[in-house]
């Protein structure tokens, strides 16, 4: 499969879930375990454009494909739907934006204008911080900024240089899957 742009081969049981490849063999961890069931989208990846949980295929299913995680999104954090996220301040603990984030990406590009309904339909991503208000608007500048009628001046956070959160990690070839409980 093709990784962020990168072909990846994982030497691990076909049935491993895409979720475990991506942050175990490939240190790509802003793909988050959240509930292992689908429920709360904290896993969600771009799978050929399509916005999937990432817990939920495995990696056979996902062979040949285009993988695109929040790493893959852009590098240096200028997605229009990370700039809207900031810009928003529609992040507080973090933990589920990556899903929120990929998931209005797809939305976005399937739908470049979204109305309410359309992003409370596309978004099933769960946040147990309630930003859901502020979470709705940005996905709403973001659609604004990617069709190039409002652009967002947003800055990375501080203290971060977006290269080094944006930094290449050579994806790692384990010989056997690590045991899961």
């Amino acid at each position: 499969m093709t990784v962020n742009n990168r072909p990846v081969e994982y030497l691990l049981d076909p049935d491993t879930p895409l979720l475990w490849a991506l942050r175990d063999a490939s240190n790509l961890t802003g793909t988050k375990y959240g509930c292992g069931t689908g429920d709360c989208g904290a896993c969600m990846v771009l799978v050929d454009g399509v916005a999937l949980r990432s817990c939920l295929v495995t990696i056979a299913e996902a062979e040949g494909r285009l993988v695109t995680t929040i790493e893959g999104l852009s590098r240096d954090r200028s997605h229009p739907v990370q700039q809207a996220l900031v810009a928003e301040q529609a992040i507080q603990c973090g933990f589920c934006t990556p899903g929120i984030a990929i998931a209005a990406a797809a939305l976005i590009e399937d739908n470049p204008s979204p109305s309410r309904e359309d992003i409370d339909a596309a978004i099933p991503n769960l946040c147990r911080c309630g930003v859901y208000p502020r979470l709705a608007r940005a996905i709403k500048r973001a659609s604004e900024a990617a069709s190039g009628a409002a652009p967002i001046e947003a800055a990375p956070p501080p203290a971060i240089e977006p290269a080094e959160a944006a930094r290449d990690v050579p994806a790692l070839r384990p010989t056997s899957a690590p045991p899961r409980d």
